[in-house]
């Protein structure tokens, strides 16, 4: 089967499980198209943490990341250093690892690139929307299980490593899109499907200004 029957009785994707902070996050944001570029940026940060762990485990610390990170507004994390590396080292509510808060600096320094030359982070990423004739006729678990990655995450994988950009594989980029709204993996049975199509068709793409 490719949905799971919670106990409010809500078909959803079976990954969403029985956690009520999990299925908020499925029923209300995975999926539904993103145009902020803080949000793009701590999807990105946060699915580059999330390498090797599952999602649950970042989104029970997401609160706390969105603290350290100043609300993963791309100017001030670009500001950190080796003091805030540190202290962020020894903060328990996060992921301490280096090598990725590191590149969350990183990144954000990349971001602030991208935006100069696109007019926002928005602009480029949904730049990489797929086509829609490239995917799947029917969204069932097997056909997503089946694409970890596709040629639009692959694309923007390589030109985001292209410009710097760390921790983002065509499998973390496909997450990325997949949580951002740049595809509807929505099972067809979730009932959150049709809410997310019709999102989708509302959504305004931004314009890429640096063009």
């Amino acid at each position: 089967m490719s949905t799971a029957i919670s106990d409010d009785t809500v078909s959803r994707c079976d990954w969403a499980g029985s956690d009520p902070l999990y299925q908020q996050y499925h029923d209300r944001e995975w999926g539904r198209p993103v145009i902020d570029d803080n949000r793009l940026f701590e999807k990105i940060s946060l699915e580059g943490f999330q390498s090797g762990l599952s999602w649950f485990t970042i989104l029970k610390k997401r609160e706390r990341f969105r603290e350290v990170f100043f609300g993963f507004d791309p100017n001030r994390v670009a500001m950190m250093g080796e003091a805030d590396i540190d202290r962020l080292l020894a903060d328990p509510g996060i992921v301490r690892h280096r090598g990725k808060i590191v590149s969350t600096i990183n990144n954000a320094a990349r971001v602030l690139e991208v935006q100069a030359e696109f007019g926002s982070l928005a602009a480029y990423v949904w730049g990489f929307e797929p086509h829609a004739k490239t995917r799947p006729a029917a969204i069932t678990r097997e056909a997503v299980h089946a694409m970890p990655q596709t040629e639009a995450s692959k694309a923007l994988s390589k030109d985001l490593k292209k410009r710097g950009f760390s921790f983002v594989g065509p499998t973390t980029c496909y997450a990325f899109m997949q949580a951002m709204g740049l595809v509807n993996d929505h099972f067809e049975s979730c009932f959150c499907r049709a809410e997310v199509e019709a999102e989708r068709r509302a959504f305004t793409r931004p314009d890429a200004t640096g063009r």
